[in-house]
């Protein structure tokens, strides 16, 4: 596993067994929309999971090593992390400004789905012919066609306020800020 890919997930995994030691304070690492808005959330929330779960760690771990090792191999582990903090802060400020337009209730977000939606977005672009395998159910697909999905999978819950507790604009933001990544890698001169 390359270094970069490696360090993320032990850092995400030592800070999550803080969480459940009670070691951190959660409150004011997590991404707080409105009054409880601190500028080191847009970061430290990408390293905080739900404690009541081991289903969300897992998850965002492992699929920080399914396609974080490939795209650390093809950007170099300097522009591998920059890409994939750039994608946490897109979706902490998509999340952001989504939940004030929408006047939603403040509630604390985690997680590093956004940048990991980031990563599956710079997979397929980079990749998208290689093949891979949805979990549930197991049904092999093109890495464009499963990025193009999940997109589409996140819009769409999105906007109809499907599985809430779900930060959808957040996986989206993560999205963005990547394919601005990938623009700027592509021709710096536009910047």
């Amino acid at each position: 596993m390359p270094p970069a890919t490696q360090a993320l997930i032990i850092t995400n995994v030592v800070v999550f067994l803080l969480e459940l030691s009670g070691g951190i304070p959660f409150d004011q690492l997590a991404l707080w929309p409105g009054e409880n808005f601190e500028p080191w959330q847009l970061v430290t929330y990408g390293f905080l999971h739900d404690p009541n779960g081991f289903a969300h760690i897992f998850f965002n771990m492992f699929a920080l090593w399914m396609f974080g090792s490939d795209i650390e191999r093809l950007f170099g582990s300097r522009f591998y992390l920059a890409y994939y903090f750039v994608c946490v802060v897109a979706a902490a400020l998509s999340h952001l400004a989504v939940t004030f337009l929408l006047g939603s209730p403040p509630v604390p977000t985690v997680g590093a789905s956004g940048g990991i939606y980031g990563l599956l977005l710079a997979f397929g672009m980079y990749f998208p012919h290689r093949r891979v395998m949805l979990l549930f159910p197991p049904i092999p697909m093109s890495a464009r066609t499963f990025v193009i999905l999940f997109g589409a999978l996140e819009l769409v819950l999105g906007v109809t306020g499907t599985a809430s507790g779900v930060a959808h604009f957040a996986h989206l933001g993560g999205m963005l800020g990547g394919w601005l990544m990938i623009l700027y890698r592509r021709n710096k001169r536009i910047f």
